[in-house]
């Protein structure tokens, strides 16, 4: 009898299969396998040659994502979307970098004179054969789907200097604690932000993308909203979180190192 009632239930759409959460358990076995992490995560370093030794569950796991229709995507909660997004876009750029490894020293020159590496079009998914870039912009960011700016911390592009990749996979039901996570992470890390004197020197992140940091999510209208609210992995006082908001701190982009972020 039960079983009859699901297959009718099924069957006038009372139930979606569809929009079943998405099974990130190979991706996340790959990273807690392979990522290294330092300190208390500021900083983490990826074992290139253990992931190639595991490419076919990373292969595996892409296979998976590739799977998934858009209008399965579309059924899905916002968050359960965002944390797919995130996984694909980091498990594909570990697998581009895997393309060349161990001949690479920057995922830089896996791109052309006339293509960088995140317009290049070898990803199959949602239907289509995408780049990084249309993950990144046409969804992770794009203007009214999600307007998160804590993402910037969360997709990782293979690079020193970049935010650190996180050793889990992104999950629906624990999204923004592992977003905040990451955005902690990556301030508390000196060597890319950190108060001098009166100058706030922190990542060419938020010059790249200042407007996502800009548009009012959780009340963030302008970068010294942002690092206030996050004053305290920046280590900055109470004093200087004034003096922020008054406008007497400089902020100062530094220099993004493109090295391989590799263990």
């Amino acid at each position: 009898m039960k079983k009859l009632l699901f297959l009718c239930l099924l069957l006038a759409g009372s139930i979606n299969v569809q929009a079943a959460a998405f099974n990130h358990s190979g991706w996340d076995a790959l990273l807690k396998k392979h990522v290294i992490t330092v300190g208390q995560g500021e900083v983490t370093q990826v074992d290139y040659a253990g992931m190639t030794a595991d490419r076919a569950e990373l292969k595996i796991y892409l296979t998976s994502l590739s799977a998934i229709s858009m209008d399965s995507f579309e059924s899905w909660s916002k968050t359960e979307q965002l944390a797919f997004l995130i996984n694909a876009y980091n498990a594909w750029t570990v697998e581009l970098v895997l393309t060349a490894y161990p001949d690479i020293e920057s995922i830089k020159e896996l791109g052309s004179l006339f293509q960088s590496p995140w317009k290049k079009e070898f990803i199959p998914l949602l239907g289509e054969t995408r780049s990084l870039d249309d993950i990144e912009h046409g969804f992770i960011r794009a203007e009214g789907r999600y307007q998160n700016p804590y993402i910037h911390f969360a997709v990782n592009c293979a690079s020193v200097g970049c935010p650190p990749l996180l050793a889990e996979a992104y999950d629906a039901k624990q999204l923004d604690r592992q977003l905040k996570k990451a955005t902690g992470n990556f301030l508390r890390d000196r060597s890319r932000n950190r108060l001098e004197g009166q100058t706030l020197k922190v990542s060419s992140i938020f010059k790249w993308y200042r407007q996502d940091f800009e548009r009012g999510w959780e009340g963030f209208h302008s970068l010294a909203d942002f690092f206030s609210e996050n004053s305290e992995s920046l280590d900055l006082s109470a004093a200087d979180v004034k003096r922020m908001l008054a406008g007497e701190i400089e902020v100062e982009y530094l220099d993004y190192d493109w090295k391989l972020n590799r263990g």
